[in-house]
């Protein structure tokens, strides 16, 4: 799993270069913080692309937190809000996976 590195925005205008993302990637809590972070999914491939933000919940039956796959279509981009509950408490980081890397890049804002 490769951790994805976070910017500050911190004056009026900033400028945030994208970076290369992987098939399984983490973010940690200290990035998303108290009042979560900002990520910016670029799909420059030819074909749609799955972003997943694992739930690290369990239901009272003790079954893993549901999860659903968001599509970003090929030549657009998506944001997604992350926010402290998607932190795992065992491993301090929350998981973000994409069904395919090639030509998908991203960035990551603190808020």
């Amino acid at each position: 799993m490769a951790l994805l590195t976070a910017s500050s925005v911190t004056q009026s205008a900033s400028n945030v270069a994208p970076a290369a993302i992987g098939t399984s990637n983490t973010i940690s809590a200290g990035d998303i913080g108290t009042r979560g972070c900002l990520l910016n999914v670029i799909n420059g491939a030819a074909a749609s692309v799955d972003v997943t933000l694992v739930d690290p919940g369990r239901t009272p039956a003790g079954n893993a937190g549901l999860v659903s796959a968001q599509a970003v279509a090929n030549g657009t981009d998506r944001w997604f809000r992350l926010g402290p509950a998607l932190v795992d408490p065992a491993t301090g980081v929350a998981t973000v996976t994409v069904s395919a890397a090639a030509s998908v890049t991203y960035k990551l804002i603190r808020l």
